[in-house]
């Protein structure tokens, strides 16, 4: 088993698993802009590789770019199959390379995913994983229901709540969770007893229940992995939150393991980001809450506003002589744009705004 961290690995891990498909790659896509990752596809089918793609039936604000990517896939030649639309979302990130390995992961083929968040995957040759996993995929290509046949691949809305509520009760020392959003009450009501209990448990996210004294602290910057290690010896890793949407109502995709080894890595980043949150400057008082907030809507404000990317990049290689000898991927470049002009005017607003506040603070 090998552990993905991101950001850091980057997308070619993946696309060094696709070139050493031998016979065959199916992915399940919930989100796609790596272009390399693409080519690596089409590369694949001029191979003989028989390539499946399972592209989710909607997204969040991206279906027209989901049905474009099942478009040029075809193209090349990729077998493409669409989720039924019976879930919420079908939300699981899956490779599997040759029926032989898995690359189960909790962030998306995005740049956004993969350079400016957080997250981790793995792969594995465990072949009760595979057996699973290759079921899984099938069952979804053809829409008919999935029966879970291991405690350690996790699915929901199948079997993930059984399994991770086992998982969390077996705590006898330790929970380091990473989670954007904790809040289905059974999970909470469990990780309430487990910290009764005496078992020491903090959260790297987000956990908007009032009344449970638990420990959360937030990243200095995008969170995109559910992972949780318990007493330093195994660690559940996925796509599905303790949240009851995504252990309910979606197509979630996670793994239990006890690989000393990948458990270490992932033990090792949790620490390296709790003490960066412990030590990194914080604005206190009551103003801070306010503060962020006012710098999240101005940002998210500018960027709406935004003109599109795509003319001015054109124009930039008209000007300087460069169209048709320079390939440039205008959306990611307008995703990089939008980010960047985001993460720079919130920061901005926060320092701006928090001087000033200090300032009245001193006077007073």
């Amino acid at each position: 088993m090998k552990v993905f961290i991101q950001p850091g690995d980057g997308v070619a891990p993946l696309v060094k698993a696709i070139d050493s498909a031998k016979t065959s790659v199916e992915i399940v896509i919930f989100r796609f802009d790596q272009r390399e990752a693409e080519r690596a596809m089409a590369n694949a089918v001029q191979r003989g590789v028989a390539v499946h793609a399972l592209i989710a039936h909607t997204n969040r604000a991206g279906e027209a770019n989901l049905r474009k990517l099942e478009t040029r896939l075809l193209g090349y030649g990729v077998t493409v199959a669409r989720t039924a639309d019976d879930l919420v979302r079908y939300h699981g990130k899956m490779m599997i390379i040759d029926r032989r390995e898995v690359y189960l992961l909790a962030f998306n083929m995005t740049y956004l995913d993969i350079e400016r968040s957080r997250s981790f995957g793995v792969v594995t040759r465990n072949r009760e994983v595979v057996r699973e996993a290759g079921k899984l995929f099938d069952a979804d290509v053809k829409r008919h229901r999935y029966e879970p046949g291991s405690p350690t691949f996790l699915v929901s809305p199948a079997n993930a709540r059984k399994e991770l509520a086992a998982f969390l009760k077996a705590a006898e020392r330790q929970l380091l969770i990473y989670d954007p959003e904790v809040s289905d009450p059974g999970m909470v009501n469990i990780l309430s007893d487990r910290a009764k209990a005496g078992v020491e448990i903090r959260i790297i996210g987000k956990m908007p229940r009032k009344g449970v004294a638990l420990t959360v602290r937030k990243l200095d910057f995008r969170l995109h992995t559910r992972t949780i290690i318990r007493d330093g010896k195994s660690v559940f890793l996925g796509s599905q939150s303790l949240r009851e949407l995504e252990l309910d109502a979606r197509r979630e995709v996670g793994i239990i393991f006890r690989e000393p080894k990948a458990v270490a890595e992932i033990l090792r980043v949790f620490e390296e980001d709790w003490s960066a949150r412990a030590l990194a400057p914080a604005m206190e008082g009551p103003e801070a809450p306010p503060v962020r907030k006012l710098a999240k809507k101005v940002a998210k404000a500018v960027v709406e506003e935004l003109p599109p990317v795509a003319p001015v990049v054109d124009q930039m290689a008209k000007e300087l002589g460069v169209q048709g000898n320079v390939a440039v991927d205008v959306g990611r470049v307008e995703e990089m744009v939008k980010h960047a002009v985001k993460e720079a005017v919130r920061d901005a607003v926060t320092e701006v705004v928090a001087g000033e506040t200090n300032d009245e603070s001193n006077v007073a």
